[in-house]
């Protein structure tokens, strides 16, 4: 009777694999208890940057001004009332531009006007972020023609998002919203 690990009469000798150093390799590393702390109290916790913690926490506690300038002001009104459900997505729409941080231009901005802009724009704490919201923020709109219409609030306050339409509907503006939230999220690339 042949063994197991010895070949039959007359067939080609059975191949074992030597590992050598290869089993010191494969075998754990280090014995449990010395381990990291947090791994045996919490397994399954993952590690990660102070960035991406924040700019997650970030990303989903948007708090946009409640501040409307013409016609696309009622679509931004709009959107905020529950239809449109705009809590899921972490945006709550707040009335103080000393707390808020995200500004949505929503409508003409006269030249009389862009003085007051820019000082709520100042008064926001960084980072702040804005949105122009429908053709008159963006580019004048129809009233390119007036001279007394600012060509685009990009002229005193940097954008951050483009929201087309005149005036955009609601969904358009939580497209505009979905779009700040994944440039605040690779914005955590570009800090340091």
């Amino acid at each position: 009777m042949t063994g197991q690990n010895t070949p039959a009469p007359g067939a080609a000798p059975l191949y074992i694999p030597d590992f050598g150093g290869e089993a010191e390799r494969l075998a754990p590393a280090a014995p449990p208890e010395a381990r990291a702390f947090y791994r045996m109290v919490l397994p399954g916790v993952a590690q990660t940057g102070v960035d991406t913690v924040l700019s997650l926490s970030r990303k989903s506690s948007l708090w946009p001004m409640t501040f409307g300038l013409a016609c696309c002001a009622i679509e931004m009104i709009g959107t905020f009332m529950s239809n449109h459900d705009l809590d899921r997505f972490g945006i709550v729409p707040w009335p103080s531009p000393r707390q808020s941080d995200v500004m949505i231009i929503s409508g003409t901005v006269t030249k009389k006007m862009a003085p007051a802009i820019k000082l709520l724009y100042e008064q926001m704490p960084n980072p702040k972020y804005v949105i122009a919201m429908g053709a008159c923020a963006t580019n004048g709109g129809p009233y390119t023609a007036y001279d007394r219409v600012l060509q685009g609030v990009d002229k005193i306050i940097p954008v951050d998002v483009y929201v087309p339409g005149c005036p955009p509907r609601p969904e358009a503006l939580i497209d505009g919203f979905l779009a700040l939230q994944q440039k605040i999220r690779e914005e955590k690339g570009m800090v340091g």
